[in-house]
């Protein structure tokens, strides 16, 4: 209604773009050992999945990609066409950077460098392209590599003025782009690629890979170059290619898991989900939410009619994805509350865990050396909090000493230790435990008790289930690893687990698991047949043959003499209950009431998880049928 409206512009500098075909005339670069083939003859972007929209968009590219160079010939040299055509799209090309960097040090005027990659592999090659050059090694140049696994205590430097004659190189992914301000970047190199999580509904899998920036994306990164003086800004894709980008990246709510939106809409009474939704700016797809609403019904946190469950109100106020919620709660059921609310808080943050440039094999084996056997990512997360608990204690050198000699982060392990004391809050507030304190002796009666904290960790990540089968391939001794819907998958480079060959079990549980170049779970525990017996899916017991099995979800059997099969069923049906009963009606577990039906049902579990669990489990190894 005519409403008067105030535009108040940003101010910076003027800053000269440059596409790839500017960036190679100005070099004279040549490609070096390309295959010759042009990019849309090698098969469309090998190994990704690709969405529709994309497949479009690359279909226009090859469809007008001749006429683009035909209009180029008048205006560029013969060389640079030809480099052109023998550039591989999908790949950020560290030479051509490296190259260009060396340009604008030798030939253009002082002012601080920003280079944009996708992520840690090319940061990482970059920056030993440059240091392996003798003129890069000199004091003239500070180099500064930018990403989130990378320690912060030398990342304060960026923000530093260098002194006359002296050069910054900020190598960084998008996190420079909108997060942080270098006042005096003159120069920007725009790889052009960004990393982007989405969520594969028909797969139920998260993908990442290396995609487009949009225009919003390369508008941002030019921004960054006319701060303090007029910029330039080198974009590395060809100008076809510009006109192809999409003005935005894809809505987060379009590539992300929604169940813990769901349980949202339900505890502030917003009506039905999908109803809710579809009202939305852009509304997810039907498969996105019929998808979570499903595991919300797997999880017990929805009934049929989707309303919220007595446990999925507890897991709704939770400030956690519900099947870490989950974890919480079984960790204050069975008092281990203390390491389950650190394993809950790294998932839902990030493990405290950083990797310096160039040391990514020490800080592995550091890792390896915190996990202490247990073969459990998870754990290991929680032996590096406690070890730093102590160290704390003593002293902040102690302190200070012990994250650098582990590669841990003391200010994630702060933001943990912050996000355990939200945690048990929660849980004092609904009546799960007695003090806000997550070390209260009362909340961990059984915290050291390694058994038992796996079979919480499986309550959690439950269907999260994966197979280990010995592999016998001469060439490297690794285990093979399948899921139920993925086949054979891998487990990815960082976790303790990855060269693991002598597992007492022959099951993993896992809470990230990504496709990128392979499908990869990023962190995993081993478990064993009970922890999936007790805090799996259903369980049902038939005969095979003249032996007893016993399955969870009728795909994990294993085989089990009668007597032990129908004890497990009967304490399942008795941990249901209770469980039912606790979330209806919160109440810590008294452990020195020992009349208590709970107490003596949860103790029986227990004692099954960690003592019986020897020579029975030993005596029905498990196996797929």
């Amino acid at each position: 209604d005519s409403c008067p409206m105030i535009h108040i512009p940003g101010f910076t500098f003027p800053v000269v773009e440059y596409l790839l075909e500017d960036v190679i005339e100005k070099l004279r670069y040549t490609p070096e050992n390309t295959d010759r083939r042009p990019r849309w003859k090698k098969g469309f972007m090998q190994g990704h999945v690709s969405r529709p929209e994309k497949e479009e968009k690359e279909e226009i590219y090859r469809e007008r990609w001749p006429d683009y160079l035909r209009q180029l010939r008048g205006r560029y040299s013969a060389s640079t066409i030809d480099a052109l055509e023998m550039m591989d799209d999908d790949k950020v090309d560290l030479d051509l950077i490296a190259a260009l960097i060396r340009h604008i040090v030798l030939e253009e005027e002082d002012g601080a460098i920003l280079v944009f990659l996708p992520g840690w592999d090319n940061i990482s090659t970059l920056h030993d392209l440059l240091m392996s050059q003798v003129m890069f090694k000199s004091d003239r140049f500070v180099i500064i590599p930018l990403h989130s696994l990378m320690p912060t205590v030398n990342q304060t430097q960026v923000f530093k003025k260098t002194p006359p004659g002296v050069r910054k190189i900020v190598i960084a992914t998008n996190i420079a782009e909108t997060s942080i301000t270098i006042d005096d970047v003159v120069f920007v190199i725009d790889g052009g690629k960004i990393k982007e999580t989405h969520f594969d509904t028909q797969n139920n899998i998260s993908t990442m890979a290396a995609e487009w920036v949009s225009k919003a994306n390369a508008k941002q990164r030019k921004g960054r170059a006319g701060r303090v003086q007029p910029g330039h800004c080198y974009h590395l894709y060809n100008g076809l290619r510009a006109s192809l980008l999409d003005d935005y990246q894809l809505p987060e709510i379009l590539r992300t898991p929604l169940e813990e939106l769901c349980l949202q809409i339900k505890i502030l009474k917003l009506g039905g989900i999908a109803y809710f939704l579809s009202k939305l700016m852009d509304p997810p797809s039907r498969d996105a939410v019929m998808l979570a609403i499903n595991h919300l019904m797997e999880l017990n946190a929805l009934d049929r009619q989707e309303e919220l469950t007595p446990l999925g109100v507890h897991l709704a106020r939770l400030p956690v994805e519900p099947h870490i919620g989950k974890m919480i709660l079984f960790g204050a059921l069975f008092c281990c509350l203390d390491p389950v609310l650190t394993i809950a808080a790294s998932l839902s943050f990030k493990d405290p865990f950083v990797i310096p440039l160039g040391k990514e094999k020490v800080a592995d084996a550091r890792r390896k050396e915190l996990s202490k056997n247990t073969k459990s990512d998870h754990l290991t997360v929680v032996n590096a909090f406690t070890g730093w608990e102590e160290t704390r204690r003593r002293g902040f050198r102690t302190e200070k000493d012990y994250c650098w000699e582990y590669f841990l982060s003391s200010n994630t392990l702060q933001m943990l230790h912050n996000m355990k004391g939200q945690f048990a809050e929660h849980l004092l507030a609904a009546g799960f435990v007695n003090s806000r304190d997550p070390k209260d002796p009362k909340s961990n009666t059984n915290s050291d008790n390694e058994k038992l904290l796996k079979a919480v960790i499986c309550a959690g990540l439950y269907p999260k289930v994966a197979k280990i089968r010995p592999s016998f391939s001469k060439k490297r001794k690794m285990v093979k690893v399948c899921t139920k819907t993925d086949g054979t998958v891998n487990i990815h480079p960082k976790s303790v687990n990855v060269e693991e060959t002598e597992f007492h079990y022959n099951w993993l549980v896992y809470h990230l698991k990504m496709r990128t170049s392979s499908i990869y779970l990023y962190d995993c525990t081993e478990v064993s047949p009970y922890c999936l017996l007790f805090f799996g899916g259903d369980i049902s017991i038939q005969k095979d043959k003249d032996q007893d099995t016993i399955a969870v979800d009728e795909w994990i059997v294993f085989q089990s003499p009668a007597r032990i099969a129908h004890l497990v069923k009967n304490l399942r049906q008795e941990l249901d209950d209770l469980l039912q009963e606790k979330i209806e009606n919160p109440h810590p577990v008294d452990w020195n009431d020992t009349k208590s039906r709970d107490t003596a049902v949860l103790t029986a579990i227990i004692d099954l998880i960690t003592t019986q669990e020897n020579e029975s489990a030993r005596n029905y190894a498990p196996r797929f049928q």
